[in-house]
């Protein structure tokens, strides 16, 4: 259930490369969502902005930028450079933690949506003590191969019941998954969830994995960080 948040936002320039993002924080955040998209979109996605909305007015920080510079986006091998994306999500994870305050004290979860769930769970493995859960909407978490075993935070995969192909490619992935996990599948959705009511269905079954292993981590991180 949505309540009315105050929330504030500002604009980003996450280091070593300034990339561009959107950070929303609602008064007393429960934890904080760092999105990435994938196949080509960028922070201005209209799905990911979507889902950041509504996790707000649950209470929920978000952060939405841009994995890839300009010139890295007009390469299109990049957008499938599973390797480079998990990177630039774990400087993200550095910068969150060097920001001092409530934000570095917020408990954190990944969004990913398409190739960019793949790089989720990629970076999930490399920061095992710093994320919390992970939230996979259309995604192809099969691409973080040998990741998957390494990942300890809870992960929901969500996937459309007419995205063929994909639905197989997740049970795969699922299977070789070793942390708290589950498949939700979207009735009568496609890849990109544009049939009415998909993008809601998405949000509560996010909201409420977020709400349930999320908002429940202890606030101080101090004692997991190597």
């Amino acid at each position: 259930m949505a309540y009315l948040q105050s929330v504030t936002s500002s604009n980003v320039a996450i280091p070593p490369l300034a990339l561009a993002g959107t950070l929303s924080v609602p008064k007393a955040a429960l934890g904080l969502v760092v999105f990435a998209h994938g196949s080509g979109s960028s922070r201005h996605s209209p799905r990911n902005m979507a889902v950041a909305q509504a996790l707000n007015g649950r209470g929920f920080a978000t952060l939405l930028f841009d994995l890839l510079t300009p010139q890295e986006e007009a390469d299109r091998a990049n957008v499938f450079d599973i390797s480079l994306l998990a990177e630039r999500l774990v400087d993200v994870l550095t910068w969150l933690d060097g920001q001092g305050g409530a934000i570095a004290e917020l408990p954190i979860g990944l969004f990913g949506a398409s190739t960019g769930a793949a790089a989720a769970l990629v970076a999930a493995g490399r920061r095992p003590e710093r994320i919390d859960a992970v939230v996979s909407r259309g995604g192809r978490p099969d691409l973080a191969g040998d990741a998957l075993p390494m990942v300890r935070a809870p992960t929901l995969l969500i996937v459309g019941g007419d995205d063929y192909g994909v639905i197989e490619l997740n049970e795969e992935a699922l299977r070789q998954l070793r942390a708290p996990k589950a498949l939700e599948i979207v009735a009568g959705a496609t890849h990109l969830f544009p049939e009415p009511g998909a993008m809601e269905a998405v949000i509560e079954q996010a909201s409420r994995w977020f709400g349930r292993y999320l908002a429940k981590t202890p606030t101080s991180h101090a004692s997991r960080r190597p």
